[in-house]
């Protein structure tokens, strides 16, 4: 069973080897405010770590506004539209793709990029995050002329996408079936403490992905929430490790360049 011991000694061989693996936090599904939410901003600003709000235009109530404030430490990223699933039967949920047609699929988002911009302004981001981080590929190359500039699922990414940064989330904590719950501590120290030791040991120096922290704040038991705060404190105590949000991951990077 790999414990936060194990975690520390993968960091440690890190610094061992003049590297510094590289963090980023990702959380989906925003639209309202809620007491999820405000747990979310409480720990953001407990950790004051960089935090990527992932927002579903379509949806987004007065109240979201509201309750994020002056935004501080926090990117807002365009989370596909109204989040509704039109896969065909059999098909795992997805919007971007299934039953509509590529100009259906493009002009939805190109709607939810005017009403992010409006409501928004230079806080919202050009960096598209699809719900259920499901993207048909006939949708990816139109991306960049609607104005995207990043792209990020959840995985290992691909090869470079045309014209867009990816950066990708790789720690789901929820285990979404049956119904969505805490994934576990020893399975999430596993999880990560296997991706860092794959990137010291096969990324060239330079080359690894950032490691993205997924949360979803709607849908967070207790466990959830305590063991981000473990998380967070622990990696905290660990000089190696950096996090970076959104606008240096994905704004400074020129377009069509690897992260």
């Amino acid at each position: 069973m790999t414990t936060w011991r194990n975690l520390d000694e993968e960091l440690a061989a890190w610094q061992e080897a003049g590297r510094k693996p590289v963090f980023w936090w990702r959380d989906d599904d925003a639209a309202r405010a809620s007491d999820g939410l405000s747990l979310l901003l409480e720990l953001r600003a407990a950790s004051d770590l960089p935090l990527s709000l992932a927002v579903v235009p379509g949806l987004v109530e007065d109240s979201l506004e509201k309750a994020l404030g002056d935004r501080q430490g926090l990117s807002l990223l365009q989370h596909g539209y109204r989040h509704e699933n039109h896969a065909t039967p059999g098909m795992k949920k997805i919007e971007l793709g299934g039953t509509r047609s590529t100009e259906e699929i493009l002009a939805a988002l190109e709607a939810g990029k005017s009403i992010g911009e409006a409501v928004f302004g230079r806080g919202w981001l050009p960096v598209l995050v699809p719900p259920w981080n499901r993207i048909e590929d006939r949708i990816v190359p139109h991306l960049a002329a609607l104005g995207f500039q990043g792209l990020s699922i959840h995985g290992r990414r691909r090869d470079a996408f045309m014209g867009l940064t990816v950066v990708n989330s790789h720690l789901d904590i929820l285990q979404w079936k049956p119904a969505a719950h805490f994934l576990g501590e020893a399975a999430l120290l596993t999880q990560l403490t296997t991706a860092l030791r794959t990137r010291r040991l096969e990324d060239t120096p330079g080359s690894e992905e950032p490691c993205g922290i997924l949360t979803h704040h709607q849908a967070h038991d207790p466990e959830s929430w305590r063991f981000l705060k473990s998380l967070f404190s622990h990696l905290e105590q660990h000089e190696v490790v950096s996090w970076k949000g959104a606008i240096p991951l994905f704004c400074e990077t020129k377009r069509g360049d690897e992260p």
